[in-house]
């Protein structure tokens, strides 16, 4: 299978920022790259039926998984140029997120203009980095403001995820969801970030999970992404995790996301790992691909490289491409500008100098 792929922003330890350019010396064109798994080409992921033996058979030794991640965090550190490279990558990957209750027009309007110039003139200068038209993976906003951010980002190519079918709760007849999708797809939705039922994981249900999410797949026609939410921070336990993130993917879920958000605790490295070796063994299985958003809690900078050295570790490439990878996040943002920043001058710039919306 191949995705569509921007050229990656900086090598590892060099700030000659070049972009791709076509046969005409067009910048910024598109680059088609082969996503492949341990020397396997992989395609998109597609509904196959489920297989409960697989649901079942699944095991997670909690103790090594959380060893695993503490020691990830532990040995790692990126500085200078390859800190700034790694920095741009995870902007290129980002969904700039607004979900409040008070979100208004103007807010998405000016979440939407940050999305289109994600770092401010001086930094995009000092880096060199002009041409190459850095933005955001996508903007992410209630299904009330869709046609808002379509406006807003015409002829910007970057596309708009609704939150539907609920959310955050996705406790709503399963009808009412299913319209709601229907309703933002219609609207210019791109990307559709849907919440499982949680219970259907606490009961077993794993056909009722199956069916759910085929049914929102389904909604999504042809040209609509869907991000499976599991409410990783409501299931309890890492078997659940895992056993949730086996039968979203298996019901078409195009990428599996941590959660909404809104939960008490959210985005975690174990868990993270969990779905991320998830994707990797049912990729193995089906030559199918499949991507990872972790999504609230991410507010940091040194964050953000934690979680892209991960998907770098256990996926490989391909799984730093906002085809297969993003993050739910908008404050950090702020954060990363700060750091791009603080790599030009030396120093570190208030927060209130760095706005996102």
């Amino acid at each position: 299978m191949f995705f569509r792929q921007m050229q990656p922003f900086c090598g590892v330890a060099s700030m000659a920022l070049q972009p791709v350019t076509s046969a005409n010396n067009a910048p910024h064109a598109v680059q088609i790259i082969p996503v492949v798994l341990n020397g396997r080409a992989l395609e998109p992921n597609r509904r196959i039926p489920l297989n409960l033996d697989w649901v079942e058979g699944v095991r997670v030794n909690t103790s090594a998984v959380e060893r695993r991640a503490a020691t990830h965090v532990a040995r790692r550190t990126v500085k200078k140029e390859t800190q700034a490279a790694w920095l741009l990558r995870a902007i290129a990957c980002m969904d700039l997120t607004t979900l409040s209750g008070d979100d208004s027009a103007d807010r998405v309007r000016r979440l939407c203009a940050k999305a289109r110039s994600p770092l401010q003139r001086h930094i995009v200068e000092g880096l060199g980095i002009e041409d190459l038209h850095l933005t955001v993976g996508a903007v992410c906003v209630y299904h009330a403001f869709v046609e808002t951010a379509v406006k807003a980002l015409e002829g910007s190519g970057i596309p708009v995820a609704a939150v539907s079918a609920g959310f955050p709760a996705g406790l709503n007849p399963l009808e009412q969801r299913v319209e709601e999708i229907h309703r933002s797809v219609e609207a210019g939705a791109q990307e559709i970030d849907i919440v499982i039922t949680r219970a259907h994981v606490f009961n077993g249900e794993w056909q009722a999970l199956y069916d759910e999410v085929a049914a929102f797949k389904e909604a999504c026609g042809p040209n609509a992404h869907l991000k499976a939410i599991l409410g990783t921070g409501d299931l309890m336990t890492l078997r659940n995790v895992a056993r949730a993130s086996w039968v979203a993917m298996m019901a078409g879920a195009d990428f599996i996301k941590t959660s909404t958000g809104k939960e008490s605790v959210n985005a975690t490295l174990p868990v993270s790992l969990v779905m991320v070796r998830a994707i990797r063994d049912y990729a193995e299985r089906t030559g199918s691909a499949v991507g990872f958003k972790p999504a609230g809690g991410i507010r940091t900078a040194r964050q953000a490289t934690d979680w892209l050295a991960l998907m770098k570790d256990e996926l490989g490439r391909p799984w730093l491409e906002p085809s297969l990878f993003r993050f739910g996040a908008s404050g950090m943002l702020g954060d990363i500008e700060r750091q791009l920043e603080h790599h030009l001058t030396g120093h570190y710039s208030a927060t209130y100098r760095h706005p996102i919306a």
